[in-house]
């Protein structure tokens, strides 16, 4: 991102999700979305672009990391694709705005811990 800083960083933790309503709870409470998110594609594509759903403060840019993912990618292939695709057409509809938006699909975390040689 030249030119621009990262203000905010939200973490969506996919651990033991094993399905899209799992996967839609997850972002309910991880992304601290109101109670009457609709949970569904749509529903988060829109959270995502709008930017009165994310922390105050959010000036250049926030990252959504999302850590212990490859377990729900690997039991829910489709729906795991529909996701991507969420979160790059998402990540799209900011490119040209500010704040933008980026989506990191982070190896480690919680579902992968640390080995012997990495510490």
């Amino acid at each position: 991102m030249t030119g621009s800083s990262l203000d905010k960083i939200r973490v969506l933790d996919l651990e033991g999700v094993k399905d899209k309503a799992e996967f839609m709870d997850r972002c309910v409470r991880d992304l601290e979305l109101p109670d009457w998110f609709g949970r569904n594609w749509d529903a988060l594509f829109d959270v995502l672009t709008d930017v009165s759903f994310w922390p105050d403060g959010t000036d250049q840019a926030l990252l959504l990391s999302v850590i212990g993912w490859r377990t729900y990618a690997g039991a829910r292939p489709e729906e795991w694709e529909t996701a991507l695709d969420v979160f790059s057409d998402a990540v799209d509809r900011r490119r040209e705005r500010s704040p933008r938006l980026l989506v990191a699909l982070t190896l480690g975390g919680s579902d992968h811990p640390p080995s012997e040689t990495t510490g």
